[in-house]
């Protein structure tokens, strides 16, 4: 029985650290699809790097990414927004130190049908539309054609930027086709004469048309010299300072090779 009981706890020894480094080399990832193709890169250009590794990453919009680490079910919420004051307190109230991580910089673009004839927009008229006052591209010196409004929904945390940089406290019209990301986003103004919709600016492409706001079009260059006015940090928190995994992913994300996958997304570096 003695010599049962020392076998045991000599395999004891051996096996815990095996799965205490499994467990170390285990990450997940959750939250904004604008975050996602930064995200995904990073993961998978850090496994080929550190094969041990195993890194897990979804969407689902930014406040799920934030409530998730609140919850302890990630250890990286993606966030295309600063958490709310709100997620600050219910973290505080269970313990969480919620810490943001700016991990790169963004645009949001505003995209038309490529059919649109309209090159430059004011953030006023932006509003306008979307508020209703502005109802037909005609007004705005285009062809006589009604305007399908396009937005993000409110779980998104580019709807919560463009909601505070954009509309200013007025609400998106009731009729506006209110989609869960990027991506739906954008086919939606492909296939649709007379859309407009917002995007991060890793999201357009030749299929829609990014409009100027006051004649500045959204680009690294006008993000980093602040001229461009519907521009954000993207964010990863975590509990606390990062740690662990989590500290590694993100010092990779930040280092010279993250920063240049950032910018081949179509997102722009922190410097």
């Amino acid at each position: 029985m003695k010599k049962i009981i020392l076998i045991l706890a000599v395999l004891a020894l051996v096996i815990v650290p095996v799965f205490a480094g499994k467990e170390g080399n285990n990450l997940t990832i959750a939250g904004s699809t604008t975050v996602l193709p930064i995200a995904q890169s990073c993961a998978e250009a850090y496994m080929n790097i550190h094969t041990e590794a195993n890194i897990s990453v979804r969407g689902g919009g930014s406040s799920l990414g934030i409530a998730n680490v609140i919850a302890g079910t990630v250890d990286i919420g993606d966030a295309s927004r600063h958490a709310k004051t709100k997620e600050k307190a219910q973290a505080r109230a269970q313990g969480v130190n919620l810490v943001e991580n700016v991990v790169a910089n963004d645009a949001i673009a505003i995209i038309v049908n490529p059919s649109n004839t309209i090159d430059t927009i004011t953030i006023e008229q932006i509003k306008g539309i979307y508020s209703g006052s502005i109802t037909n591209w005609k007004d705005l010196g285009g062809k006589s054609q009604p305007i399908v409004v396009v937005s993000r929904d409110v779980s998104s945390g580019t709807f919560e930027v463009f909601n505070e940089k954009v509309m200013g406290g007025s609400q998106v019209l009731d009729s506006a086709l209110m989609l869960a990301s990027n991506n739906p986003v954008a086919t939606t103004v492909k296939d649709t004469p007379g859309a407009i919709g917002y995007v991060g600016i890793g999201y357009l492409s030749s299929n829609v048309k990014g409009l100027m706001i006051n004649d500045v079009m959204p680009s690294k260059e006008t993000v980093l010299n602040k001229t461009y006015p519907i521009a954000r940090t993207l964010h990863m928190y975590t509990n606390g300072r990062p740690r662990g995994m989590a500290k590694k992913y993100i010092d990779f994300v930040l280092s010279p090779a993250g920063q240049k996958l950032v910018e081949e997304n179509g997102f722009i570096g922190l410097k």
